[in-house]
């Protein structure tokens, strides 16, 4: 038979779409939902008049959805405060203190300062050492344990681990003018330009290249370039007196030269107080220009679940929060079958892709980071003289914590979808819609502007000024002056003529020229929406439902009877606002075909409605049986 036909082309599929599951919105029951789903769809020629949407049908619904959303979204956030505390700011701020800031007695270098190989070599020996290794207490009394406890609280797992990078000489062009000069040349940092060969000694995995763990591990970011995780390495001790031996042998025998690239110091250290960890890794890069420089990255992460009762708790929610996952899942794959490419048509299904794509990631890497840390922690156990590469679990444990950060805000968001049923939210919605293609074009010209004067900051100030160094630092230094945050003596001192030019013209361009005419495509199109009703008219207030639930029997507004579930699909497949209920049902194959595959089932259910309690199995079904029903209903 031919399938439902309406203007709306997609009725049918939001009908039986996970979004709008009609049939599951009148019952729970799978064997009624499996009747009425074969029974909604009829031929074109049957059908007197055209579906009417019911309103007051369509609100509860969505505000059952919302009251359940809301469930979700309490767990999620539940779960995301339960990831993050205050101890991870302390615990962050105390080991950057320590091991960025502080100078020893003799040396006025810090890591921080280091511009130098020397001053490498003078905080290696001496700061670093320092804050490492504590074996007594502020009154010169040793410690009873034979661990290094830094501030008496962290333990340093296993031991540190020093790591360089090198290029091989000869990777550059010199010009035949200054090859007598420079016999040797040393090209940046790259892949291709990467030394593996052994160098000075060449004996010990200081002096010979180490390849990656994993030609899949990633790469770490310094502000100069991107380094693969081979290199020359050296483990430290457990022991000052020995790791400080180490260090002066590297040092003695010139480890680092004009092929140095870069050095990495990765060590962690672990608070049971609060059950954190905390991994370190200090960068100096030595680039082709000579001199110094350095960054650091310092991961607070709690890394071993389920310890305290909160923890417990917690994972209680995560299961919770699976099950939703799941079930939205099933809803999502259903609803794309069904769409196809329509599917991303609309933002709220894009937005419920991405909620539930980057909740798989997390529940995958949530139980792959729990299997990985208790093997790690281990090898430990067995070795205590290794390096433990925490530092790996604790990155992607951080990108784990910005992937469900990411989430909770489209969650969040996602509540618009509910409120935009309100006439306030609608104007602001509309208002945004109808001036959408104004705004593209004036993107258009507001970008061709803006990174014109990017590249043109990028060509003048780039050599001399830090914030213009980078063509992306030039685009966040622009944003910058245009919200007020700019330093106009540094651009006026790279360039006296310039500057002020570059930086006067670029203000009144953007910022009294462009910002007020998108100002004004907002204005305008607000005036036109709030001043024209057809333009912001919605089905249906939720708000005027929520006042309606105080009146209402819950029961009823969540459809709990079986008879109630009945009589609302009913009434939404056949009202109309032309004709009375009672005359449509009146006569028509249709409606006598519907209930009889209603009656047959609820024949044989129980408890049964009491207007079919007292139907024999053969008995025959008249035209005045649905009339009938839908009155006793």
């Amino acid at each position: 038979k031919a399938p439902f036909t309406s203007q709306d082309p997609s009725l049918r599929l939001r009908l039986r779409s996970p979004s709008y599951p009609f049939p599951q919105m009148c019952t729970t029951d799978p064997n009624l939902t499996f009747l009425l789903q074969n029974l909604l769809f009829f031929p074109s020629d049957r059908l007197e008049t055209k579906f009417q949407y019911n309103k007051e049908f369509t609100a509860q619904i969505t505000l059952q959805e919302l009251i359940l959303y809301l469930v979700f979204l309490l767990t999620l956030s539940v779960l995301t405060f339960g990831m993050v505390n205050s101890n991870m700011y302390f615990f962050t701020k105390v080991m950057s203190n320590l091991f960025l800031e502080t100078k020893s007695s003799a040396q006025l270098v810090n890591f921080k300062k280091i511009r130098s190989m020397e001053d490498f070599w003078e905080f290696a020996e001496g700061p670093l050492l320092d804050s490492l290794y504590w074996k007594e207490w502020y009154d010169g009394q040793p410690l009873s344990s034979k661990e290094s406890y830094i501030y008496y609280e962290n333990i340093l797992l296993g031991v540190p681990q020093i790591r360089q990078v090198r290029v091989r000489n000869n990777t550059c062009s010199v010009l035949k003018y200054f090859r007598d000069t420079f016999k040797d040349c040393f090209n940046e940092y790259s892949l291709a330009n990467e030394d593996h060969s052994a160098f000075g000694l060449q004996t010990g995995s200081e002096w010979e290249y180490t390849v990656p763990n994993s030609q899949f591990e990633l790469r770490h970011w310094g502000k100069i370039s991107k380094y693969r995780n081979g290199g020359y390495i050296l483990d430290l001790d457990r022991q000052k007196e020995e790791s400080a031996k180490k260090i002066k042998h590297l040092k003695s025998n010139l480890w680092l030269d004009l092929g140095s690239r870069a050095v990495f110091i990765d060590f962690s250290v672990y608070n049971a107080n609060v059950n954190l960890f905390c991994a370190l890794r200090l960068l100096v890069e030595f680039p082709a220009t000579g001199g110094a420089t350095t960054s650091w990255h310092i991961y607070t992460v709690k890394l071993l679940r389920y310890v305290s009762t909160l923890d417990y708790f917690l994972g209680a929610c995560e299961i919770l929060f699976c099950l939703f996952i799941l079930n939205y899942l099933g809803q999502e794959l259903i609803e794309m079958y069904e769409l196809k490419l329509r599917y991303f048509q609309s933002f709220w299904n894009c937005l419920d892709f991405l909620i539930v794509l980057l909740s798989l990631l997390a529940i995958v890497f949530s139980i792959y980071r729990t299997a990985k840390v208790s093997l790690v922690l281990e090898k430990l156990l067995e070795n205590s003289f290794k390096y433990p590469n925490l530092y790996f679990l604790a990155y992607w444990q951080n990108q784990y914590n910005n992937m469900i950060a990411i989430t909770v805000f489209i969650a969040w968001i996602k509540i618009f979808k509910f409120i935009s049923f309100n006439e306030t939210m609608t104007q602001l919605a509309t208002t945004l819609q109808h001036c959408a293609k104004d705004i593209a074009g004036f993107a258009i010209m507001f970008f061709i502007i803006f990174f014109g004067y990017a590249q043109l900051g990028y060509l003048i100030f780039g050599a001399q000024v830090e914030s213009f160094h980078t063509f992306s630092n030039c685009i966040f230094t622009q944003f910058r002056i245009i919200l007020g945050d700019f330093n106009f003596a540094e651009i006026e001192k790279a360039n006296r003529i310039l500057g002020p030019i570059y930086f006067t013209t670029f203000v009144f361009c953007i910022f009294f020229v462009l910002l007020n005419v998108f100002l004004a495509i907002i204005n305008e199109t607000y005036a036109e929406v709030k001043g024209n009703r057809s333009l912001r008219k919605i089905d249906f207030d939720i708000s005027d439902l929520i006042k309606k639930v105080r009146t209402l029997k819950f029961n009823k507004l969540i459809c709990s009877s079986r008879s109630l579930r009945i009589k609302s699909c009913v009434i939404s497949l056949y009202q109309s606002s032309n004709d009375k209920l009672k005359d449509r049902l009146g006569d028509g194959d249709l409606t006598i075909a519907l209930f009889t595959g209603i009656v047959a089932y609820l024949r044989f259910s129980t408890p049964k409605p009491p207007l079919f309690s007292s139907l024999q199995r053969d008995q025959e079904i008249t035209r005045e049986l649905p009339l009938m029903a839908i009155q006793s209903i």
